[in-house]
């Protein structure tokens, strides 16, 4: 299992308690950026898709700081920075702006990610869309919440219940994408993709979108999301398995009832 029940105690919570507060002042931060973008410098990373802002390298610097000052031993996974090991069994894995093309081009579909591991567990996570205003937050074992309401993900049975969130990248074969949309059409259903896989997560625990999924993602985009939609009463797949943290994995949520079909159509899937 992925998550990290028996280990809550106090330690955690302070942490939680933390990044609270941490995350909305990065929000603001961010938020401040996305009002004047026209004048960040922009650079693109691997693929001409994949871009960097200096709001980005400036959030997450403002996350990683506010947190250190409380727990300096921790260690740190940041899609910046890179991984800094910590002293201890904490380890903090951050998005500073997921969906940094959408926020770059005046689109509303980017959030600010944090999650907390504890000995390679999640143990709660955080997402915070401050364009809405809206926390969406869990910790192992207590349930997720959309600031202070708590949710639950969608009673679906079928795909044709609702709308199907999907992501994709230039690091998969277009095929996979391509093949899913059809067998999700042929089977009645629909699709978004926004931009943000972090905020489609947070929109599949919320009871929003009925699925996610994406060929392949990185750790920071979806380890807060993966405990929301978990803690949310949905299915989640072992996203951490093998070299996940580092590498990266597919990631395939939903509501628990259409678990299996969804896993059936990916399951067929041909590059």
């Amino acid at each position: 299992m992925f998550l990290a029940h028996n280990l809550i105690d106090q330690t955690v919570l302070d942490r939680f308690n933390h990044a609270e507060k941490v995350i909305k002042i990065a929000g603001t931060q961010a938020l401040e950026y996305f009002r004047n973008r026209e004048k960040l410098i922009v650079e693109t990373k691997m693929e001409p898709q994949d871009v960097v802002s200096i709001a980005d390298r400036n959030v997450e610097v403002t996350i990683i700081e506010g947190l250190q000052e409380h727990f300096p031993q921790d260690g740190f996974l940041g899609e910046e920075q890179g991984i800094t090991k910590g002293d201890n069994q904490y380890l903090w894995v951050i998005d500073p702006i997921d969906g940094t093309a959408c926020f770059l081009n005046g689109m509303h579909s980017w959030c600010i990610s944090i999650a907390l591991m504890v000995n390679d567990k999640i143990a709660c996570g955080l997402i915070f869309d401050p364009n809405s205003n809206e926390l969406f937050s869990a910790v192992a074992g207590k349930g997720c919440f959309v600031n202070d309401k708590k949710v639950a993900t969608l009673a679906v049975n079928s795909v044709q219940e609702g709308v199907m969130g999907l992501g994709t990248s230039h690091r998969v074969p277009a095929s996979l994408c391509v093949n899913f949309i059809d067998k999700l059409l042929n089977q009645g259903g629909m699709f978004i993709r926004n931009g943000s896989g972090a905020l489609m997560l947070a929109y599949v625990a919320a009871g929003r979108l009925i699925g996610y999924y994406e060929p392949h993602i990185n750790s920071w985009d979806c380890l807060a999301g993966l405990i929301m939609v978990d803690e949310a009463g949905g299915a989640t797949n072992d996203f951490l398995s093998g070299e996940g943290l580092l590498k990266g994995n597919p990631i395939i949520v939903s509501a628990s009832g259409i678990k299996d079909s969804l896993r059936q159509m990916i399951n067929q899937l041909s590059v």
